[in-house]
């Protein structure tokens, strides 16, 4: 899959229809999916990247928070690339946000307790009235699709009070509880920001699930990207993927960000989900920052190590980086350029795992933001398309089979694909963080010759009798070998 935006896209409504320009050739490259952004109206109106939900029901259509379209265009346009990628044989997967709501359209007197943002086990105060922004109208919707309004009561907390607004807490309402189906980091992380959605209340889950009818009548979508899973109650997943297949009739894919570099929180939320919601492989994430920070330091057999690719590789959607981890956002852990083509080798080339293209590393990506230190930045990103193309063409053409893997070198590693019926010739992929390397290896195909489709060497490489040969790679770089006589 791709995913097509990054968080600093331009907040000119074009994105849409680029989508549609694009989508064709992306699908003859070797795409078969597209996960778009959050498409409905965030708090930020036209520039919001959608993950701080106001109105689900508001695809780019009505004037509100101060636009009619939202970042990335109108409905219209929305549902036009929506035909285009379909029309192009690919699939599309709807980002969608099911933790919490901004932007309310009025505010209310709520009994809360202030509880520890660091620690939501920790009361910081007594019970008090506050006075905060949780009632949702949508007056430029008026009640179109659904006219169900939103008041404090359908939250569970929320972190503002407008009587003491310099005060940093989160407000657990009364009669309201913290879910325990979360990440247990800071006691529960059930509260992340905004007005936290109460999936205790059959009004919200109800709410929530009408809404994905209406989605999956109104877009043609195959599956779901589920934000930040982490701080929403695990067991709400599969209920609400299950009624929406059964409405729709409809198989439909899901995968959830559960941002963490902790295999064992993975893991949790997959036995409370019934291994029904794959997950973003974060710990991979982070064995590629880490070793792209590392140089040659870092000891390249254990590059799959604690990841979820390698312990549960049918749950398993394997990233290099993402909007999140890019440059001067919030969990910045960016994967340095030098590495960023052994690491998409490393998704695109073996067997295990669902690998998702990054925008920013296929296109590139020019733009500036302030940094922790307050100053302002002005950020480039370079585009991996050829590599990433040339990738995708190994992969279909070749990465299927039988896989040996030569993990035992700190530096050099590399593995072999054997090829089968429908897909002949082998596959050697051969890479190094540190000096030029080696590895001798079994390709399955007795004196074939090979080339590296990278460009980096181009000598070729001819197997032995028994089918091995001699691969090599350059420095702090990664070498792909196919058949000489390819395509």
């Amino acid at each position: 899959m791709m995913q097509f935006f990054h968080w600093y896209v331009k907040d000119d409504g074009s994105l849409w229809n680029e989508l549609a320009d694009k989508a064709s050739k992306l699908s003859e490259k070797g795409i078969t999916a597209m996960w778009l952004p959050p498409a409905y109206k965030g708090i930020g109106g036209g520039s919001d990247v959608g993950y701080g939900v106001y109105d689900r029901y508001d695809l780019g259509e009505f004037d509100q928070q101060g636009s009619v379209r939202t970042k990335y265009g109108t409905k219209d346009e929305y549902i036009n690339a929506i035909r285009k990628i379909k029309g192009a044989g690919m699939d599309v997967y709807a980002d969608i946000v099911l933790n919490h709501m901004m932007g309310a359209d009025g505010e209310e007197s709520v009994t809360a307790t202030p509880y520890s943002p660091e620690n939501r086990h920790q009361q910081i105060g007594e019970e008090r009235e506050i006075t905060t922004w949780t009632q949702f109208t949508f007056p430029g919707r008026a009640g179109k699709y659904d006219d169900m309004e939103w008041q404090w009561h359908h939250f569970n907390a929320t972190d503002y009070d407008s009587n003491n607004p310099k005060m940093d807490a989160v407000y657990l309402f009364e009669g309201k509880v913290f879910e325990n189906q979360v990440d247990l980091e800071r006691g529960t992380f059930d509260y992340l920001m905004g007005c936290n959605l109460d999936l205790q209340n059959p009004e919200v889950t109800d709410a929530i699930k009408r809404w994905g009818e209406w989605y999956v009548d109104t877009i043609d979508m195959d599956g779901f990207r589920f934000d930040a899973v982490k701080h929403v109650r695990a067991g709400f997943f599969p209920q609400w993927m299950q009624h929406v297949q059964r409405y729709s009739g409809r198989s439909l894919f899901s995968v959830g960000e559960y941002w963490s570099h902790r295999l064992s929180s993975l893991h949790r939320f997959i036995d409370l989900t019934s291994s029904m919601v794959p997950l973003f492989d974060a710990p991979l994430h982070y064995n590629f920052h880490y070793a792209s920070i590392e140089g040659d330091s870092y000891d390249m057999r254990n590059i799959l190590d604690n990841s979820l690719v390698k312990s549960r590789p049918e749950l398993a959607v394997t990233i290099v980086d993402n909007h999140d981890s890019q440059p001067l956002q919030s969990l910045e852990s960016w994967v340095e350029g030098w590495f960023k083509p052994l690491a998409y080798s490393l998704i695109l080339l073996r067997k295990d795992g669902y690998p998702c293209i990054f925008y920013g590393d296929y296109y590139g990506a020019h733009y500036s933001d302030v940094g922790d230190d307050g100053q302002e930045h002005e950020i480039f990103l370079d585009s991996h398309q050829f590599l990433i193309d040339s990738f995708l063409e190994a992969r279909h053409a070749y990465a299927h089979g039988y896989q040996k893997d030569y993990f035992d070198h700190e530096d050099v590693i590399g593995w072999t694909r054997m090829g089968d019926d429908k897909h002949p010739g082998g596959m050697a992929v051969v890479m190094s963080n540190g000096e030029a390397g080696v590895k001798h290896m079994d390709v399955g195909y007795r004196n074939r010759t090979y080339i590296d489709i990278t460009g980096h060497i181009d000598a070729t490489i001819t197997t032995n009798d028994r089918g091995c040969g001699d691969f090599r790679c350059q420095g702090g770089s990664v070498s792909v070998w196919v058949p000489q006589d390819h395509g």
